[in-house]
C-alpha cells in the first residue's frame, strides 16, 4: 500500500492494479480492509471515491466524518479534478494535442455487467453546461498526446463519474484500452498475472476539508506501461 498524503483528516493512496477499492466479497482483500486492518478495529474509513479494480492510481479516503462528507460533496458537486492517462488501440478520434469534450448518455446493464453508450454527443474544449438525461449523463475532455503504431496515449479529464465512463466512452469511439477486453480491446496489457487495464488515476485536485487549500496528489504511471510501451514514455 503506498501511500501518497496522510493527515489527521485524509489519507490518499496509490492503488495498484487488480486490488478493489472497497466492497469486495468476504474474504478478498480491498483498500478499504487494508485500511482497517493499518488503523485497527474500531476505526472510522470513509470511502469517497473509487477506481474499478483493473485500474490503478489516487484513491482518497476520509479519516473521520466530517472530513468525508466534505470530500463526498465536492465529488457530488463536482468541483473535484481528476486527471487520467491511458493506452488505447486504434486512432483516437482527435487530432494531436487537441481537447475534446464527449457528452453521452451512459446507462449501467446489469444483465452483461458492462456499461452502454446510447447516444453519442462531440464537442470543442469550450465549456457547456452539461444537461442530465436521466442521471446518466457522462461527460469528459480528452485529448491525444502521442501516437505509435497501433496504440496512442492520451489523457482523460472525466467531469462525471458514471460507471465503467472512459472505458465505455473510449471504446465506442473505435479506441478501447490496451487490456480492457470487457470493451473490445484486442491487445494485453503484461502485468504479473493480474488482472489489470491500461487506464491510470494520475492526479486528484480538491479543497482540503480542514483548511481548504486547493490540494492536488499525483500517482506516477506504473513502470511495466513504460517497459510494454517504451515509445510512448521517453526518459
Amino acid at each position: 500500500m503506498k501511500v501518497l498524503f496522510d493527515d489527521p483528516d485524509i489519507i490518499i493512496l496509490d492503488k495498484p492494479a487488480g486490488l478493489a477499492t472497497a466492497n469486495s466479497p468476504r474474504g478478498d482483500n480491498s483498500l478499504y480492509v487494508e485500511l482497517i486492518n493499518k488503523f485497527g478495529d474500531g476505526c472510522f474509513v470513509g470511502v469517497v471515491s473509487r477506481l474499478d479494480k483493473p485500474v490503478s492510481g489516487v484513491v482518497i479516503f476520509g479519516k473521520n466524518k466530517p472530513a468525508a462528507a466534505c470530500l463526498a460533496k465536492q465529488f457530488r458537486d463536482r468541483t473535484v479534478m481528476k486527471e487520467y492517462v491511458a493506452v488505447v488501440e486504434k486512432r483516437f478520434p482527435s487530432a494531436l494535442g487537441t481537447w475534446v469534450t464527449w457528452r453521452d448518455h451512459v446507462r449501467w446493464n446489469d444483465t452483461s455487467r458492462r456499461a452502454v453508450v446510447d447516444r453519442q454527443e462531440e464537442h470543442g474544449h469550450a465549456p457547456k453546461k452539461l444537461e442530465e438525461v436521466d442521471g446518466l449523463s457522462a461527460e469528459t475532455v480528452a485529448r491525444v498526446i502521442k501516437r505509435a503504431g497501433e496504440v496512442s496515449l492520451v489523457e482523460l479529464q472525466p467531469r462525471t463519474g458514471r460507471r465503467h465512463q472512459l472505458r465505455v466512452q473510449l471504446a465506442s469511439r473505435g479506441c478501447p484500452i490496451v487490456g480492457d477486453r470487457m470493451y473490445g480491446s484486442r491487445l494485453p496489457l503484461k502485468s504479473e498475472d493480474i488482472m489489470t487495464i491500461a487506464l491510470h488515476a494520475q492526479k486528484l485536485t480538491f479543497d482540503h476539508p480542514s483548511t481548504g487549500v486547493r490540494t492536488t496528489v499525483e500517482a506516477e504511471i506504473p513502470r511495466f506501461w513504460k517497459a510494454q510501451y517504451n515509445i510512448l514514455f521517453p526518459q
